[in-house]
């Protein structure tokens, strides 16, 4: 009995920190540098949250590497996935939901969704990536279902306005509720007398209490438009 006394304050605290969620690594792995960039940098509005990217350097462009960690305290947790280049992001207001606005390439950009749970931001769509989500949602409308697939320039954008429910587009929308997603491309391959070709600045709305997209009537007109995008040469 006095043996297992004497073990029993090392078990409780084993046992501790095997019921408690797993801390992530204190920081990136070595060869990692923190930016100086000042852009580069945000803090929640809350302030209690403040993201730091970390680039790992490369005679290669391509093997480049950039990694995102959200500080909270002493507590770092990486905002995967690992990428190419340096990221915006985009708070709400809440401080509850975070969007990642990821360059993939030259004219190229993905978005991912984050939210707060437990005090550590993760992934809000699991399997697929918020721009994969809504390129779904294009193409299964009535209206774009048979729209040609774009080869080039392919860009998701989050429109400026998660800070005040998207006021400046004239909305009465409730607060940290939607996301506007802008999406466009272009075809690689377009006819001679074009100098670019595609579609130019589609908008959604993402609820993020339902997860579901739509579109309200007030994009009706400029989205009709953009599924007719095209830059003659003069």
């Amino acid at each position: 009995m006095p043996a297992f006394c004497r073990a029993a304050p090392f078990l409780a605290l084993a046992l501790t920190l095997a019921a408690s969620p797993a801390l992530s690594a204190s920081g990136p792995p070595p060869g990692f540098v923190l930016t100086d960039n000042p852009d580069l940098a945000f803090t929640s509005p809350d302030g209690a949250t403040r993201l730091e990217q970390y680039m790992k350097d490369s005679e290669d462009l391509f093997g480049v590497k950039w990694q995102v960690w959200a500080r909270r305290g002493d507590q770092m947790t990486e905002l995967k996935p690992e990428q190419g280049y340096g990221a915006g992001f985009r708070f709400t207001a809440d401080s509850q939901w975070l969007v990642r606005m990821q360059k993939t390439g030259s004219g190229e950009q993905d978005l991912f969704l984050y939210h707060l749970e437990n005090g550590v931001f993760v992934s809000a769509t699991k399997k697929k990536s918020l721009s994969e989500l809504a390129w779904a949602y294009f193409y299964s409308r009535p209206e774009t279902k048979h729209f040609a697939r774009l080869d080039f320039h392919i860009s998701a954008n989050l429109l400026e306005g998660t800070e005040n429910a998207y006021q400046e587009l004239g909305m009465n929308w409730p607060n940290n509720r939607y996301l506007v997603i802008g999406l466009g491309g272009e075809y690689d391959k377009h006819p001679k007398n074009t100098v670019m070709k595609g579609l130019g600045g589609w908008r959604c709305r993402y609820d993020l209490q339902t997860g579901k997209f739509d579109v309200p009537g007030i994009f009706a007109k400029e989205n009709a438009q953009a599924l007719t995008w095209e830059v003659k040469r003069e």
